[in-house]
């Protein structure tokens, strides 16, 4: 009897043991979608503009105040305030790159990460000053909701964010390669010279491409705002993140970074259940290492 009972138990025990390995997958897969979003600015800019943005992650931030703000400070509903955040980060974007980066463009790459990593200092400051150094985080009312599949505990939030993090992916891939403009980055990505023999302006070209980068980014900060917080100083793992999950699906291919997103997601959940979660954060920069060891080229190719 006591036999019988102890293979019930040992049954049980790794039955649960599979539903938590699936719900850790299921959070990373989550998470890793997120991620991608974030990565798709960065590895656009990176890729067209040869410009490492060391901003990127404080570009997230504030994109995660401007949710915040839009939606709790003026009431601005969250599925409005997320279109209408990529549309003001779109305008920054493009400012910022044709009045300030557009005078260092194809610059040694020393002057680019020194003013990118320049204007991180100022956006970090700037919003300490603007919204103290608190947690915020953007609670719509479907923020506790769950559904189940399989016996698997899916948050709407997270899930949500998975999808346009998809979606966003799957447009921005159409834009590249079925229209005019797609056509006109691809160009100047890929030979700058033969781009304006087409009637290409390159600076045009650059801004519109950096303010895609930056929408992606402010968008990806607002939905980073509804699943965790946001704060001033959060930019700095997220550059990381993103840099890695760039490199790690391809600067060229909107869905593949999406997907190395998913494979760094993974990583961070399942280290996570297996070490604990004060680990997470050393998978990203330990991979940010091992890239830069094992392919040190990876920046001087795109310089």
């Amino acid at each position: 009897m006591p036999a019988v009972l102890n293979q019930s138990e040992h049954s049980e025990q790794s039955e649960i043991g599979v539903q938590l390995f699936g719900q850790v997958l299921v959070n990373g897969v989550l998470l890793g979608g997120l991620y991608g979003l974030m990565a798709l600015g960065m590895g656009l800019v990176w890729g067209v503009l040869r410009i490492v943005n060391l901003a990127h992650g404080a570009i997230i931030m504030l994109g995660g105040y401007a949710v915040y703000y839009l939606y709790t400070g003026a009431g601005v509903d969250i599925w409005l305030a997320l279109p209408l955040t990529m549309v003001i980060m779109f305008c920054f974007g493009y400012v910022l790159q044709r009045y300030l980066l557009n005078l260092i463009i194809r610059s040694a790459m020393l002057n680019t990460l020194l003013i990118t990593f320049g204007l991180n200092v100022v956006f970090v400051y700037v919003a300490q000053l603007a919204f103290s150094a608190d947690y915020r985080t953007i609670n719509p009312p479907f923020a506790g909701n769950n559904f189940e599949v399989l016996g698997i505990t899916v948050p709407v939030v997270q899930f949500g964010a998975f999808v346009i993090a998809l979606g966003l992916a799957a447009l921005l891939w159409l834009v590249l390669e079925r229209s005019t403009l797609g056509r006109a980055i691809r160009a100047t990505a890929q030979n700058l010279t033969a781009a304006r023999l087409y009637g290409v302006n390159p600076k045009s070209i650059y801004a519109v491409t950096f303010g895609i980068g930056t929408a992606l980014a402010g968008v990806s900060g607002g939905l980073f705002g509804m699943v965790s917080q946001v704060s001033p100083y959060m930019g700095l793992t997220l550059t990381a993140k993103s840099f890695v999950v760039a490199i790690l699906g391809g600067l060229d291919n909107p869905l593949g970074v999406i997907l190395g997103g998913l494979v760094l997601g993974i990583a961070e959940a399942m280290t996570a259940l297996y070490l604990g979660p004060t680990y997470t954060d050393v998978i990203s920069f330990g991979l940010l290492v091992l890239i830069l060891v094992a392919r040190p080229a990876v920046l001087l190719e795109k310089a």
